[in-house]
């Protein structure tokens, strides 16, 4: 069916939304080639321009390529943040662009420290679900993830203990669960020294700073329900794209 578009956002952001779907749930794979702006141009009934615009949209969001011989997939060593796999998972039911895996490297109950349990809104030392995971692509290592949890919710979801992925990630599992559905988040972005318990898996002495997203979600009530840290990987890079009015 031919796309129309819609007047609730601007031609180029909607034009540039069914691409990165299209990218995110593998219907566009790696290197596979968009219409030209011309082609999209006519498909969509908007100006050449605005076909131009949305490309370069999904450019420098680090989805596409272009060259004289067209426009490609092209996701090189484009990170996938937590809020990106929260998204991608409403949107597609997975977390995972094309060509990504996750390997759980530990999970279980600890203690919790000062930093988590401000976050989670406990007491320290109070108990945590702590679950440890890396990201792959075929590029090699694309983030070491950590997410803290408070330690009841796993009274309503054992799994959050066991050493294996979580079809529906963290999120979806504890709104099934429990209804909490997270509906706010707040990401920090900085520069940390590499903790020695993960350096290897990073491919990096311990020590060495490294980019880092904090990443911290609240459901419907207001109450904390997860904090996560990501560790990129070595020459991956974060971007962040919005529409201004």
């Amino acid at each position: 069916m031919t796309p129309k578009v819609q007047r609730s956002a601007p031609p180029f952001i909607q034009i540039a939304d069914h691409f990165r779907t299209k990218i995110n749930e593998g219907a566009l794979p790696q290197d596979a080639k968009l219409p030209s702006i011309a082609d999209i141009a006519r498909d969509w009934g908007v100006a050449t321009a605005t076909a131009a615009k949305a490309i370069k949209q999904l450019q420098d969001e680090g989805y596409v390529r272009s060259s004289s011989q067209g426009t490609f997939v092209d996701l090189g060593k484009k990170l996938t943040s937590g809020p990106d796999r929260l998204q991608m998972l409403r949107a597609t039911g997975s977390g995972f662009r094309p060509g990504e895996r996750v390997d759980i490297l530990s999970a279980g109950l600890i203690s919790a420290s000062t930093e988590v349990a401000k976050a989670l809104e406990i007491n320290e030392g109070d108990q945590v679900v702590q679950r440890r995971r890396v990201y792959l692509d075929d590029q090699g290592v694309v983030a070491l993830s950590t997410s803290w949890l408070a330690g009841q919710l796993a009274d309503a979801a054992p799994e959050l203990l066991e050493a294996g992925p979580l079809p529906k990630m963290t999120f979806g599992l504890i709104e099934e669960r429990t209804g909490r559905r997270a509906v706010r988040r707040r990401d920090v972005v900085g520069m940390r020294p590499v903790p020695e318990d993960i350096a290897d898996v990073l491919g990096v002495e311990a020590g060495t700073m490294a980019l880092t997203m904090t990443n911290h979600y609240w459901d419907q009530n207001g109450n904390p329900t997860e904090y996560a840290r990501d560790y990129l990987g070595t020459d991956r890079e974060l971007s962040a794209e919005y529409v201004l009015d």
